[in-house]
């Protein structure tokens, strides 16, 4: 940049320095030309980092650390033509009741969108990263079946590079719902903590179980089968959902407190909310409480079903083909209200994790997953488990809408205060 001095002549050299006043004036100049710099270094620097959604690692601590954060859980579905990161053909570890394709889904178009924050990008899932990010550490998805349907998810995202060794028989009896994967070239492991409803709980259907039996929940008693592994992970991801619309009898402090859709007279009824949110309390208290437990706890928040033309067990299904809009959508309350319940119950948490030195993390994915009537496998699966006739609208199709959650898992882990050596 040119600065055109007041005694500066057109040719742009200045007059012979011929009396005191010019000498003086000259002076005055010089020393305004060499003050520009420290001026400029001193004023607010210039970012000079990577554009937000760029694959450095670097650009995106900036973006979690600046004035204006970028919310990635703020967005909308965004048409995207690119093909699925793996498919049924590509990935043999897609089981059959999440399947869709390989059960004749007709349409595709499930697969043509692709979740688009406000304010930036959502940085597509890079397998090779995940794998070097997790390299000596271990990951849990502690929880129901949706929880696993990310495991699987993630399992099919990281095929791309690599196949891990199914080693479930060398730590469970049951290998159904507890499942165990070892990706040996970076020694991680990723694997489930099957605890439904979080809290100890047990039949007590005099007919037997079923679909929608009566189960006893002790609320303030963590489930025994995770709490007896989670103290052996780094990575904890914590979810619940569907399993607490059961008739539920509720007990608390050693005492039966009430229950939850039991239609029994004389009986309060606490409804599932109340359950629901004693036991996110529950799972957040005990990992408080575990002298041995350092790993990073991630609350992935409530997955809605779409059941329409009737309720799961009347009948109900779920045909689309494509995504909500953000003005289409119409939104049962109490789908808020089970959100509501994780979400007060994380930020009340918040403070002692603090004091603790550890580290939880929210994966807000419920609102990106309300706009998804399309992404469940409806009758496009198949389980040894489930009655057929029953339309499936809770879990989700692989490839499918729920692999954006382990992109989310990817960029959370990225923006973390704490990777594999303890820092960004």
């Amino acid at each position: 940049m040119r600065l055109h001095s007041i005694h500066e002549h057109p040719s742009g050299k200045f007059p012979p320095p011929n009396s005191p006043r010019k000498i003086l004036v000259l002076f005055l100049f010089f020393i305004l030309l060499t003050s520009i710099p420290f001026c400029l270094r001193s004023s607010s620097p210039l970012s000079l980092s990577s554009p937000p959604g760029s694959d450095d690692i670097s650009s995106l601590k900036s973006l979690e650390g600046s004035s204006k954060t970028c919310h990635v859980f703020n967005g909308t579905w965004v048409p995207y033509h690119e093909e699925p990161y793996y498919t049924n053909e590509t990935c043999n570890l897609i089981i059959d009741q999440q399947n869709c394709l390989k059960f004749g889904r007709p349409d595709t178009e499930f697969l043509k969108w692709r979740w688009k924050p406000d304010e930036c990008e959502l940085p597509l899932f890079d397998a090779a990263q995940f794998l070097e990010l997790v390299k000596g550490k271990s990951l849990a998805f502690l929880g129901d079946s949706v929880g696993k349907n990310q495991m699987r998810s993630l399992l099919c995202l990281l095929a791309n590079v690599v196949y891990p060794e199914d080693v479930s028989d060398r730590y469970y009896s049951d290998t159904v719902y507890f499942k165990r994967y070892f990706y040996p070239d970076y020694n991680f492991t990723v694997g489930t903590l099957w605890a439904p409803f979080l809290v100890k709980s047990i039949e007590s259907d005099s007919n037997g179980y079923s679909a929608n039996s009566q189960m006893n929940l002790y609320l303030d008693e963590p489930n025994e089968g995770w709490l007896k592994e989670v103290e052996k992970f780094d990575y904890v991801l914590v979810s619940a959902g569907q399993w607490f619309f059961r008739p539920l009898m509720l007990h608390e402090n050693g005492r039966f407190v009430g229950c939850s859709f039991c239609k029994q007279d004389n009986i309060t009824d606490l409804t599932p909310y109340y359950a629901y949110r004693r036991a996110f309390r529950t799972v957040f208290r005990t990992l408080l409480s575990l002298d041995n437990y350092k790993g990073v706890t991630f609350l992935r928040t409530f997955s809605p079903s779409h059941f329409e033309n009737g309720a799961w067990n009347e009948g109900g299904n779920c045909v689309r083909t494509r995504p909500f809009a953000r003005e289409e959508l119409k939104v049962d309350q109490y789908i808020w209200d089970m959100h509501s319940a994780q979400v007060d119950e994380f930020r009340a948490a918040e403070e002692l994790v603090r004091k603790r030195g550890l580290e939880f993390k929210m994966m807000d994915t419920t609102e990106a997953m309300l706009m998804r009537p399309d992404g469940h496998p409806n009758f496009y699966g198949q389980s040894p488990h489930r009655n057929m006739t029953i339309a499936d609208c809770v879990h989700w199709c692989l490839p499918g809408p729920i692999d954006a959650w382990n992109e989310f898992l990817l960029f959370m882990l990225r923006t973390s205060q704490r990777t594999l050596d303890g820092k960004v």
